[in-house]
């Protein structure tokens, strides 16, 4: 099968003929369909780093095609969309519901003794975050995969698994955000969006979204944005205290720079929270005052693919979808071939585009 394979830092994803083991155990053949492009994929590709080389991709959907002997959760013939959460389902955590927390996500990868998934000419290629998407088939773990209908469209669908778990998630599952209360997203790229449809889902009185191209926010405004600010030649804080009448309830911090999750942290008001969910460089973080923290009774939380329960939450996101309250298809800015994920990531730069897809698995 076809598989882009990426061989070192910057050495970018070329596509290779490379093999698929049979499916052992709990695992999942899926033909893929749709695979969207995610910059945490191209961080590893170009400055993080792993093991290589690596298959990478972990927003797919696609069609059961063949099952291990111990899978129960799917079958041959389901549609189905994969997640970077890896969960074991037997931990304390796992347990309790919080799946995205697994204290023992390796169990949804072959052992040490159970050789390699992919392999490229007899020499192994490892797998992205369990997944390799990238690729014209991929053999996954049940436990990373949930059934959608059949009638749900392949691009929107892969945009799912990640990038829409933890955009509406944040909102809805970390947040609990209520009924009336106001709402801030900062930053206004495709997770961002998410986040506004979770805003609008969860009935959210105000919509407020930040960021610093025009062209973003005027699709912020499309998605369901009650107001939008340009904090390039607005302060942001100033203009978000004074829509909320004081701040707002929940702040979601989608880019991850020090300076603009300070901001973050000064549009809350009492009661508030601040969710961070970007990471914009490595010294991402920010500093809060306990005194203020305690007296006006705020947090700053720590946000994993969006608290997500994935066999709940995939589902629940498609059926939103299918019954038009959840826009998914303004995400897909441009369908490519496998091989043109190197130009798919360049056009991610125009801020008019959200989301790139490979939809041409030929």
């Amino acid at each position: 099968m076809k598989a882009s394979v990426t061989k070192g830092l910057g050495q970018g994803f070329v596509v290779e003929e490379v093999d698929l083991a049979a499916p052992v155990g709990h695992e999942v053949r899926v033909e893929v369909k749709a695979s969207g492009l995610c910059h945490s994929d191209l961080s590893v590709a170009t400055f993080i780093g792993g093991e290589f080389p690596v298959v990478l991709g972990h927003e797919v959907a696609g069609v059961v095609t063949e099952i291990g002997p111990q899978v129960t959760q799917v079958k041959v013939g389901d549609h189905v969309v994969g997640s970077l959460i890896q969960y074991c389902g037997a931990c304390v955590n796992c347990l309790s519901g919080r799946t995205y927390i697994c204290s023992n996500p390796e169990a949804t990868l072959r052992g040490a003794d159970g050789g390699s998934r992919i392999s490229w000419n007899g020499a192994p290629v490892a797998q992205g975050m369990g997944l390799g998407g990238f690729a014209q088939e991929t053999l996954v773990h049940e436990n990373q995969l949930a059934v959608v209908p059949s009638e749900m469209p392949w691009a929107p669908a892969a945009l799912i698994g990640c990038g829409v778990l933890t955009g509406a998630g944040a909102v809805l599952n970390s947040a609990n955000v209520q009924q009336g209360e106001t709402v801030v997203v900062i930053g206004a790229g495709g997770v961002g969006m998410n986040a506004v449809s979770g805003a609008r889902l969860a009935g959210a009185g105000q919509i407020i979204v930040t960021d610093i191209e025009d062209a973003k926010l005027d699709r912020a405004k499309a998605f369901g944005a009650t107001h939008v600010v340009n904090s390039r030649g607005t302060d942001p804080v100033e203009a978000v205290r004074e829509i909320t009448g004081g701040g707002a309830d929940h702040v979601f911090d989608f880019v991850g720079a020090r300076p603009v999750t300070a901001q973050g942290f000064q549009m809350l008001g009492r009661g508030g929270g601040l969710y961070l969910i970007g990471v914009g460089a490595m010294d991402a973080g920010v500093e809060v005052s306990a005194l203020v923290a305690l007296s006006s009774s705020q947090k700053v939380q720590g946000v994993y693919m969006g608290s997500s329960n994935l066999k709940r939450d995939i589902p629940y996101y498609a059926s939103m979808y299918l019954q038009g309250r959840m826009n998914l298809d303004d995400l897909v800015s441009r369908e490519i071939a496998l091989g043109e994920i190197d130009a798919g990531y360049e056009s991610l730069k125009d801020g008019k585009t959200a989301r790139v897809v490979i939809t041409d698995l030929s």
